[in-house]
């Protein structure tokens, strides 16, 4: 196969799983390991990738990638997390959803629960969610942000801030390798805080490929949720870390 066919098949690799490696690369194709790392290097150049040690990343950017293009980024782990998120939700609870499709992941596991109250700032969570007649429903209202769904900014805060949620389920953009959640919105950003603040308890959603990308704007530390639903283990520092802030990290079988 030619570098012409290997390359964007390489990128939809890395926008599946965040991160490629030389030797799995190499594996897949069926070539050497000098031609990935070509291959890796022209990619690099071109601004598709960043080398990193033993393959390549998603570059870094201010800017999410598109929501559709999220959506279809591991399905089938999302569907996993949301499936030991959800089993782990009480019914009978006031309960809040964030942005993200991670947290749609999780309402589309709640259709059977019963004597929720749900606030979300997702109309899409809000959509899913009203074909449970044993689920009330409340929208925050704010600003409508249309590639996504989402609303944001002080109206949204307000709102959320009325409140004392059970619990929390959140999603993140992106997760750095010290434990911060982070995102690409200020305004979702401060919704996010006030989120946190406002809740009993939180659980965050967040598959693997968050721990291979970036984001600008810091939402707060692992060791402010309680529980993290992810599909792979934790690198093995962030791990330890977790273990001293006493946040629970729930390994999805996909």
């Amino acid at each position: 196969m030619s570098q012409t066919f290997r390359h964007p098949e390489i990128l939809e690799i890395a926008r599946r799983e965040g991160k490629v490696t030389v030797e799995g690369l190499a594996e897949h194709f069926g070539v050497t390991l000098q031609t990935i790392r070509r291959d890796l290097s022209d990619l690099a150049d071109a601004g598709r990738l960043e080398r990193v040690h033993g393959g390549a990343v998603l570059p870094s950017s201010t800017t999410n990638i598109l929501y559709e293009e999220r959506r279809s980024l591991n399905p089938a782990a999302k569907q996993a997390i949301a499936r030991s998120c959800a089993a782990r939700i009480p019914n009978d609870i006031s309960l809040f959803l964030n942005i993200g499709t991670s947290t749609e992941a999780v309402a589309q596991e709640l259709l059977h629960h019963s004597k929720l109250m749900v606030v979300t700032n997702n109309m899409n969570v809000a959509n899913i969610l009203a074909a449970n007649p044993e689920c009330e429903i409340i929208v925050t209202g704010g600003h409508l942000r249309r590639t996504d769904g989402g609303l944001v900014g002080n109206l949204a805060v307000d709102t959320i801030s009325q409140f004392k949620f059970d619990l929390a389920v959140v999603g993140c953009s992106a997760l750095d390798g010290d434990g911060d959640m982070m995102d690409f919105d200020i305004q979702e950003v401060n919704v996010s805080r006030t989120i946190l603040r406002q809740s009993r308890k939180t659980f965050l959603v967040a598959d693997h490929t968050k721990f291979a990308r970036t984001a600008p704007a810091r939402i707060a530390s692992l060791g402010d949720v309680d529980s993290v639903f992810t599909d792979k283990p934790l690198p093995p520092d962030l791990a330890h870390a977790c273990r001293g802030w006493g946040t629970e990290v729930v390994v999805s079988e996909v």
